[in-house]
């Protein structure tokens, strides 16, 4: 059995900074992808950043220049740095992680960018 936990989130200014973190436990045989993923209200969730066991990283376009994601394969997990943060980027954020060739879902996280 496997389990992500996801930390992190919460209430920030705009053009603040947050540090989500996303870490696997459990009968670990594989590490592949890790990446992150956000939903905001009424929307379908959408890729935020991708990283592979090789460190190739991926960004969407709306984050690029902001957000930057890494892993420590030491730890089994994978981090979200977003600085500069916008209001748009409000939505809970899910850490998704290819373990043991299958693919998991962390529970999810709030980050919230308001005044």
């Amino acid at each position: 059995q496997v389990q992500l936990v996801e930390s992190g989130g919460g209430l920030v200014q705009p053009g603040g900074s947050l540090r989500l973190s996303c870490a696997a436990s459990g009968s670990i045989f594989s590490i592949n992808g890790m990446g992150w993923y956000r939903q905001a209200p009424g929307k379908q969730r959408e890729l935020v950043a991708a990283i592979t066991n090789g460190g190739r990283t991926n960004y969407a376009d709306s984050v690029k220049g902001r957000f930057t994601i890494s892993r420590d394969n030491t730890k089994n997990t994978v981090y979200l740095q977003m600085n500069s943060l916008k209001p748009e980027d409000t939505a809970v954020y899910y850490c998704k992680v290819n373990l043991n060739w299958n693919d998991y879902w962390g529970q999810g996280t709030q980050v919230t960018v308001s005044s």
